[in-house]
């Protein structure tokens, strides 16, 4: 195995079971703990590093399989730049929508509702693509 093969194949996994571990355990473990105003947060204040461990690893996995696999580099890069605009855009959008709610704007409350289900839409999808990427590993 070649030193790009094992970058690639460490940073996707990296990756893929960072996402899935938040998910599946952090998030929930977090929300059955904690009552509802601390945990939303706790992870507000988390949500930024996750991004960022998403992008580092999306792109690292990125640039070492770009000389291996172009449609599984692209696959990364997608990953990075969503991540990006996440982490950027739709992040402080979200936090902003989401004091607004809780001050009483029901319009805000909306809004919120639309951006969280876009970003866990978002967030989906992209565990979805690097799980396909890392699958690609076995063959």
């Amino acid at each position: 195995m070649t030193a790009l093969l094992l970058i690639a194949l460490f940073a996707t996994a990296l990756l893929f079971g960072g996402m899935a571990f938040f998910a599946a355990v952090l998030a929930p473990l977090v929300f059955r703990l904690l009552p509802a105003e601390q945990a939303g947060h706790f992870l507000r204040g988390i949500f930024p590093r996750y991004y960022l461990w998403v992008l580092g690893t999306s792109a690292a996995a990125c640039v070492a399989l770009f000389p291996l696999s172009k449609l599984d580099s692209g696959i990364m890069a997608a990953i990075a730049a969503l991540t990006f605009w996440l982490r950027q855009v739709l992040m402080p959008r979200i936090n902003a929508l989401s004091d607004r709610a809780k001050a009483g704007d029901a319009e805000a409350a909306r809004g919120f509702a639309f951006t969280h289900r876009l970003s866990v839409a978002a967030n989906l999808l992209q565990l979805v693509a690097a799980g396909a990427v890392l699958a690609g590993f076995l063959t």
